[in-house]
This record gives structure tokens, sequence and C-alpha cells, in this order.
């Protein structure tokens, strides 16, 4: 059943409701116990830190977990089927955005005036009948028909033929690889905790054309064939690439996933060891079917200008991404917490913004599309900053994921044990529990699968990213409104805008160290 009869009545809530909804937060919200100085029982600052208390407090008190229901009704909703990357309902969601930061009254952060951030990206599909893996040894061949036994993510797909024989490498730790010379050959290796990008530059920088994945044999296997075969349906609908007009001159580098089947005629043994030669020739050939397609998708960014002469040329960029997976069939996959509920608490912060008013250094919120087909939102943005003349991104906090599982359990990433811990980490560290999360987990395995991992590469910036974890219903047609807290979604919100509060008077070098 649908929530809403019609998209006008749609667009008359996006205009009305929060102005109507509008109130102290409720009485089980801990920014309604705790003071805006930040520390619990405590009283106004005094001085003039009495006003920027106040301020602080009204922005705390913008956000109200009734609104922030209202909204993700609508952005969950059937009529927006998924939020698909592209599709019919991912537009209606960046225009019911749109017109709640015009109603905001926020800065356009696109080009010309424009809310919006255009980027192109190009779909190619596979040909599927074309598209195997082929494996030999002492004579004999096996031909694999894609999502027979192998898969690979078909993002952003080329065609290539890639042919060398196969080396073990264990884990494809660089402890494992140092030393070999993969030049000219693939890399197989069991999956390990490390990071998929560490694997293929670990492999990659000693000359290997490639890696291949299994799951280790005592464990559970990853790469079933059944995952293999659902992989392979999802490819049929295409990949997407962002085209920004450079090259790679280093060319594709694949990386093939293997069932334990696959990966058994591969090692004929389990008793290789790390360097082994595997008597096996592999070839991955990747075909195009005819044709291709270029569309252009929207981010959509506000700008809160700052009202410092100097400091507001410094850019803190709040992001999250509003698409999901579509539908399958007449299953549709609503995406309520993923990412819906980052998508309405960035809403909830424009909210926050404007009761506060202009900070000190300028505030860009930022909804990316495209994460869910590999992050490409937020690497088109990255890759082509829309920014004023003069301004620069100087940090990225961004929310995925914010609004289920226990009331007080919120993760971040980078932590003290990720090479990338920095000052924004601190500060959540200590402003998580005014808002009733005593204790940060840690998701530094995350690290690479949400937008926070652009802004860190592409920009280098330190980035903050804030989840509460996966739970049954990810990337399931379950993932419905009925099962959102949304006293979460409003205190993680607050969270990020006590955040914004504290980065306004402290040296943003600060935020680069690890100390």
């Amino acid at each position: 059943m649908k929530l809403y009869p019609s998209l006008s009545l749609l667009v008359l809530v996006a205009l009305t409701t929060p102005a109507v909804l509008a109130g102290a937060p409720s009485a089980a919200s801990p920014s309604s116990m705790v003071s805006a100085s930040g520390l619990p029982g405590q009283g106004p600052l005094e001085g003039g830190d009495e006003e920027e208390s106040q301020l602080l407090q009204n922005a705390l008190d913008a956000v109200v977990a009734e609104n922030i229901k209202a909204d993700l009704r609508f952005i969950a909703s059937d009529e927006l089927a998924g939020r698909d990357t592209p599709s019919p309902g991912l537009k209606k969601a960046a225009r019911y955005i749109r017109a709640r930061l015009q109603r905001l009254g926020f800065t356009p952060g696109g080009l010309d005036g424009d809310f919006f951030h255009y980027y192109k990206m190009v779909r190619s599909k596979l040909d599927s009948e074309a598209t195997r893996l082929t494996l030999k040894s002492d004579g004999e061949t096996a031909e694999l028909e894609f999502g027979e036994g192998y898969y690979f993510w078909p993002n952003g797909v080329t065609a290539l033929q890639v042919t060398g024989e196969v080396v073990f490498t264990g884990q494809a730790h660089a402890a494992d690889v140092a030393g070999l010379d993969l030049g000219g050959r693939w890399a197989f290796c069991f999956d390990s905790e490390i990071a998929w990008r560490e694997r293929e530059e670990n492999c990659r920088e000693r000359g290997a054309i490639g890696v291949i994945v299994a799951s280790h044999p005592d464990d559970e296997d990853a790469h079933s064939e059944r995952r293999a075969q659902g992989i392979a349906r999802w490819a049929s609908r295409g990949g997407l690439r962002v085209v920004t007009g450079a090259t790679d001159e280093g060319g594709i580098f694949p990386t093939v996933y293997v069932s334990r089947a696959t990966a058994e005629r591969l090692m004929a043994s389990r008793d290789k060891r790390v360097g082994d030669a595997l008597d096996v020739t592999v070839t991955d050939l990747r075909a195009l079917a005819d044709g291709s397609e270029e569309m252009v998708l929207e981010n959509v960014c506000g700008l809160w200008p700052g009202s410092d002469p100097e400091l507001s040329k410094e850019v803190l960029i709040v992001s999250a991404h509003y698409d999901h997976v579509g539908e399958n069939g007449d299953e549709i996959f609503n995406g309520a917490d993923d990412n819906g509920s980052g998508t309405v608490g960035l809403m909830a912060i424009a909210e926050a913004l404007a009761a506060h008013g202009p900070m000190e250094r300028s505030v860009l919120l930022l909804w990316v599309s495209g994460e869910e087909k590999g992050l490409k939102g937020s690497e088109a943005w990255t890759l082509d900053p829309t920014l004023p003349e003069g301004m620069r991104p100087v940090a990225n906090l961004n929310i995925d994921m914010i609004g289920r599982n226990a009331p007080n359990y919120l993760l971040i990433t980078p932590t003290v044990d990720h090479p990338a811990y920095n000052g924004l980490t601190r500060m959540a560290e200590r402003t998580a529990p005014l808002e009733g999360f005593p204790k940060l987990g840690s998701c530094d395995e995350y690290w690479e699968r949400s937008d926070h991992r652009n802004f860190s590469v592409n920009l280098e910036i330190p980035v903050a990213f804030l989840f509460t974890d996966v739970h049954e219903d990810y990337h399931q047609s379950t993932d419905t409104v009925e099962k959102i807290d949304y006293d979460k979604i409003a205190r993680v919100s607050r969270v990020v805008v006590r955040m914004l509060d504290h980065l306004q008077d402290m040296d943003v070098a600060q935020l680069q160290s690890d100390g």
C-alpha cells in the first residue's frame, strides 16, 4: 500500500510539514537532558558564549523525530520504487530534498545557481554468452560461463581478455606477497580481513595481472554457486561507469571470485605453500553487448555559507547517499534504513542549521546518488567538486544506515586502530555520549564501503563515518519504515550537529592528526 495518494500531496508535505511539526524534542531525547554547552547538567556558559550556547540549543531542538518519520515515510515509500540509480523514483527523491533546501534558505551548491550536481555515467552490458573464465591444466580445458562457479563485480564493466598462469599468495597480505615475483601471472588467494583495495594493491605492486579470490577451505563458502548466479542476474542490468574525461593508463586490474568447487580445480590439493605455482592457466574474457547508454545523474547539494570572512572559505561537508537498489519484479526494496535513514537525517541537519543561523565555517550538505553502484556519485563529486571560487573542503562527515539496532549502538571509522584515525573521530568519541551513545564501536571493516572513502582518497581530507551496522533486512524488501528507530536517527543527527558546532573554533589542521 502506498503511503501517499499522489505526488502533488508529497510536494505539499515537503514544503510544509517540518514547519508545522517543529518543536521541542521528546522527553526521551538526550538533548532535552543535556545542556547545549555539551556537559550533562551544566548551565549556559558565561559571557559571550551564552549566545553561542543558545544557538546550538536552537539547532538541537530543531531535530525532531516526528519530522524525520514524516520525511522517511515518503523517501522509503512504494511511490519511489526503491530509488535505484537511475530511476524516476530517484529523481522524485532529489526534488523532494531540493524543495526542503529551498524552503530553508540554503544556497545552491551546484553550478550556475543549481541545487543539483550533474555527472555523466555510461551503462554497458555484458554479453553473458561470450563472457567466461577458462582454466587450462595438463591438456584439459574447463570453460565456466559467467555466474557458473565464478563472478566479478560488474560495475563499470569493460571488455577485456587477461591470460596468465596462477600463483598461490596465501591471503595476499603485504607480508604474504613480499619478495614474490608475480609478473604476468594471476595471484590466487583466500579471503581475509584486509580491504579488497589493499589486497589488489599488494598484488599489483608485485606485478600480478589480476587476483582470484576464494573462501578459505575452513570457512563458509562466501562465493558459492548460488551467489555467483545471483551476481550474474544482477549484472544483466548492466554496469555503470563515471565519465570523467580521464584515462586509466594502468588499465583494468581484474578481480575474480570463485566458488569452492572452482577453487579446488585451481588448487588440486590444500598443501600448497605461498609462492607455489598452481600449474594452471586462467583466461578472464569479458565481452560487452552491442551498444551502450549514456545518462546524466544528480547529486543534491546545499551550501550553508559561513559568517567569518576567512573561516567561511573552509567547507565542512556532511554527506549521505539517497539511492537504494530499486525493484526486482513486483518486489520493491524501499531501503528505509539503507540509506533512507541517512537521507532524512541529513534533512534534519539542514533544519538544525537553519535554526542555528550561519556558523563561522561554511557547511555543504551533499546527498549523493550511485552509492549502491560502487560509490559513483561521491566519486564524481570528489573528482569535480562544485564549490564557489576560493572555498575548499576541509573535512567530511558521512552517515549511512543510522536507524536500526540497539538504541545506544553506534559505530565509527576510522578508529584508533585504523591508519586514517583523526581528530574527527576523537571529537565524535567525546560528543556521542551526550546523545545516548556511551561508547563508539568500530566499523573499520566498512572503510571501503561508503562514500567517505572517496573524500579521503580523492580530496585527501579527514573523514569520519557514522553507522549503526547491518541487520537481517539489509538489501532486502523487508527494510521498511515500520522497523526504524526515529529517535535514534534524531540523536545521530544531533551528534553531527554538535560536531559541526565544535568544528567552528578549532584549527582544522588538528583534524589530520592521529594523536
